[in-house]
C-alpha cells in the first residue's frame, strides 16, 4: 500500500501515469483525451511529491499552477515552469467527459507529453539533490 506522506509514493503513482501513457502510444489508435489526462496526472503528483517531501498535507487540487507557486514558495529550486502547468490543468477534468470540444489530438497528445516530463525531470532533480532529512530519496 502507498504511503501519501511518503514522496517516493507520489513519484511511483507519477511513474504509473507515464507508463499509461507509454502502453497508449504503442496503440494504433491512441486517445489523446486519456493521454493528456495522463500526462496531467503525473505532473500534480510529481508536484505533490515535492510538497510532501517538505512535510506539508496536499490539497486536493488538480491546479498545477497553484500547486507550483506552493512548491516555490517552499524554496523549491524548480525552473519556470508555469507555462507547462497552465496547459496541462485543462486536462484534468474537462477533457475526461463528453460535450468539450475539439477533442485534444495528436499535437496536443505531444505537447502534453512533453510538458508533463519537463515536470516530471525538473523535480525528480529537486528530490534527488536535497531529499528531506530523514527519507530516502525517491
Amino acid at each position: 500500500m502507498s504511503n501519501p506522506d511518503d514522496p517516493a509514493s507520489w513519484v511511483a503513482k507519477a511513474d504509473n501515469d507515464l507508463l499509461c501513457i507509454a502502453n497508449n502510444l504503442n496503440d494504433p489508435d491512441v486517445p489523446w483525451d486519456v493521454v493528456c489526462f495522463h500526462a496531467q496526472q503525473a505532473a500534480e503528483k510529481m508536484l505533490k511529491a515535492i510538497l510532501v517531501s517538505r512535510g506539508l498535507v496536499v490539497a486536493r487540487t488538480h491546479d498545477l499552477l497553484g500547486l507550483f507557486d506552493e512548491c516555490i514558495t517552499t524554496g523549491a529550486q524548480l525552473p519556470d515552469l508555469r507555462s507547462d502547468c497552465a496547459l496541462l490543468t485543462q486536462y484534468a477534468v474537462a477533457f475526461r467527459y463528453p460535450g468539450y470540444s475539439p477533442d485534444p489530438d495528436e499535437q496536443d497528445g505531444g505537447t502534453a507529453v512533453a510538458a508533463a516530463r519537463r515536470i516530471y525531470d525538473a523535480v525528480r532533480a529537486v528530490l534527488i539533490a536535497a531529499p528531506p532529512a530523514g527519507r530516502p530519496s525517491p
